[in-house]
This record gives C-alpha cells, structure tokens and sequence, in this order.
C-alpha cells in the first residue's frame, strides 16, 4: 500500500472507564495518530455491563439490550472524534472497533469469547465501514483469541541486540516480548488496574487512585500479597489470557475475609498499597523472565503508566531494565490499543494476516475480522 489510507480504532476494556477512539493513517512508512478521544460510558450502562461480567442473573433481552446500545454509543464515540479532528465519514476507509468483552473463556471444552456493541449499528450511523469480531476466528483455530495487540507492537518497535518488551497496563496487563531473531511471545500477566479500580470505587467512591493517592497512604500487607499470589493462573505458562471472570472484587474479598485484619475500615489503603504491589510484581516476574542483552528496554503504555507508584515498583523490581513509557518513543499510551484496532481493521481490507500464532496459539496465521458494509 502505497498510498496513505484513514482508518479509526475504537477500543472499550475492561476497565470500562471510556470509549478510546483513535483516527490515524497507516501507509508503508508505518502508521501516524492524527486524532484521539476519550468518549464516556455513562454510569448506567457500566454498571449493567459490570453486572453481566461479574456473573449476576441476566436474560437474552438485557443482553440484546445492552448489544444495541453499546453499538450506539460506540457510533456516537466516532462521530464525536470526526468532530474534534474535522475529518469526514468519507475521508475513513474503515473503523475497526474491538467491542465491549463480557466474557472471555478460551481454557474450556467449549471455547467463546463474547464481545457486544453491535457493529451494524456503527456502520450504518457513521457510514463507514467497520470490522468487528476480530478474535473469534483465532479461537477457531485454536488459538486464545488474545492478547491480538503484539502483532501491532512487532510492527512498531523492534529489538537490536537487547530485550523490547512492550507492556500494557489497562484493567487487564499484558506484555509483548521482542527479542533479537527469536519468535515474538505475548500474554496476559494478570490484573493491572482492574482490582485497584474496583477498590478504590468501592471504598473512596472514585474510579480509580489518582497518582496512587489511596495506596501511598497503606502499606504492603504480607499474607495478603502471598494470597493473591498463590492464584494459579499466575504459574500458567503462555499462550494465556485472562479477564473479569477471574480479576473481579468478589474474588478479592473472598481472599480479605480469610484475614480479620484487613476487614475493618482503617486496613482499606493497605489493601489499596498490597494490590498496586501485586500488579508490580506479577509484571515484573514475567518480564523479568524475558531479559536478555546489555540493554533491556520496557515500554509502558495503557492507564497504569500515570499510576507512579506502580512505575516506581516495577522499576525497582526489574533493576537491570531501562523503563520507559512508549510515549518517549514516539507512540502515544494513552491511545496504543485503540491505535491497534484500526492496524487490525486495515489488515483485514488489505487480507493480511493480524494474529501471531506463536503468540496466541492458533493454528496458523490468520486475518481476523468481520466486515459490517455501511450501505
């Protein structure tokens, strides 16, 4: 591809704290933010999809329900970022848009990953077209449908004679591994904001812990680090994924209630310090794994890249790393997954493969999506 081409990812994870859209042009130079938003999820509907995730009772119709809003708000989220970057629907060749995940379940007899926000309705109200269901056809072919993001960060940084590892701290964390003439590895390591969110609203009423404001106040409990670092996917080898289903706050407070301890309100910043510690180390013993080099490099991206005590823990645990945010090279972090989304879109158009079987486990190569025309 020659000529430059506009494409807009859209990206809502499990955090759900927005919609990230991203608008870029993608040409054989690479790809170039032009424009990025963050569009709100209102309070309701997060908290209706926070209810599906966490197991409570549900029907056909609220699913349905909350597929056909989703799609709207989606919609409404691109339409928002034409506005802001003056571009036009004509000027986009296509959206790639992940969806909201509710459920993903890829270790089973009966493997399914369920995304929602219906992407007709996207389509249709941008008139653009848009790619959609971009992990089920990995699953398909064995493989874990995620994480899909490594292929894009192969395409974007590449290591010399040392370890890159590109590490993204959303509500779930996952990793990257670039390594010199050695296949490309990625999966997910295990929570990264996600418990500290779901404290932090459930005890300071806040999304989640400005500048680690609510964990500079704790300090690190021991038994409960060693509990939660007794979870048994943490000593899974890759391909893995995770999400919700496992990382949740029920989860968390079964784990509380076996401490009297911590059950009374003046242990609630411990909490909040002992879960920052335990996203650090849960990184840093996978990352750490990976060294290799003179100079190893680990670039942050996602939400967790603004927590600083977060950064100053996985800095401190991985000493012989230089950590930096991929921002300092030139790919903003706060926009990298939705920047992912419309390079999947554009690899679908152009019938190109997306998926790193190495890195998910599929079969063979793939290129993933679903196209939902706009006319």
């Amino acid at each position: 591809m020659t000529t430059k081409e506009i494409y807009i990812g859209v990206m809502s994870g499990t955090s759900m704290d927005g919609v990230d859209t991203a608008l870029v042009s993608i040409d054989n130079d690479g790809i170039q933010l032009l424009a990025s938003n963050e569009y709100p999820m209102p309070l309701a509907l997060k908290q209706q999809l926070l209810d599906v995730c966490l197991g409570q009772d549900t029907n056909l119709q609220e699913i349905g329900k909350l597929d056909h809003q989703l799609g709207h708000l989606f919609a409404d989220a691109v339409l928002k970022l034409l506005e802001i970057s003056g571009y036009t629907a004509n000027q986009v060749t296509a959206i790639g848009n992940h969806g909201q995940t509710v459920y993903h379940h890829p270790a089973s007899d009966t493997p399914f990953t369920i995304q929602l926000g219906d992407a007709n309705i996207i389509a249709v109200k941008t008139g653009i077209d848009t790619v959609a269901d971009f992990r089920r056809k990995d699953m398909a072919l064995g493989g874990q449908g995620a994480p899909l993001v490594p292929a894009f960060h192969q395409s974007l940084f590449r290591s010399t004679d040392s370890s890159v590892v590109v590490l993204n701290i959303g509500g779930i964390a996952n990793i990257s591994v670039l390594r010199p003439n050695q296949p490309v590895i990625g999966f997910d390591t295990g929570p990264g904001n996600m418990l500290m969110d779901a404290w932090c609203s459930l005890h300071i009423n806040k999304p989640f812990d400005r500048d680690a404001q609510f964990a500079l106040q704790g300090e690190t409990n021991p038994a409960l680090l060693a509990m939660l670092l007794s979870e048994p996917f943490l000593s899974f080898p890759p391909p893995k994924s995770t999400g919700r289903e496992l990382f949740n706050l029920p989860w968390l407070e079964n784990k509380i209630s076996q401490l009297p301890a911590l059950t009374t309100s003046s242990a609630e910043a411990d909490v909040q310090r002992t879960l920052c510690e335990y996203t650090a180390i849960t990184i840093a013993n996978q990352v750490g794994y990976y060294q290799c080099g003179p100079k190893p490099l680990l670039l942050v991206c996602g939400g967790g890249a603004r927590n600083p005590l977060l950064m100053t823990r996985i800095a401190k645990l991985l000493p012989n790393w230089t950590v930096d945010t991929t921002q300092n090279q030139g790919v903003d972090s706060d926009n990298m997954e939705a920047m992912a989304f419309a390079w999947l879109a554009q690899r679908f158009i152009h019938k190109l493969p997306s998926n790193l079987p190495e890195v998910t486990g599929a079969t063979r190569l793939a290129s993933l999506g679903v196209l939902y025309p706009k006319d």
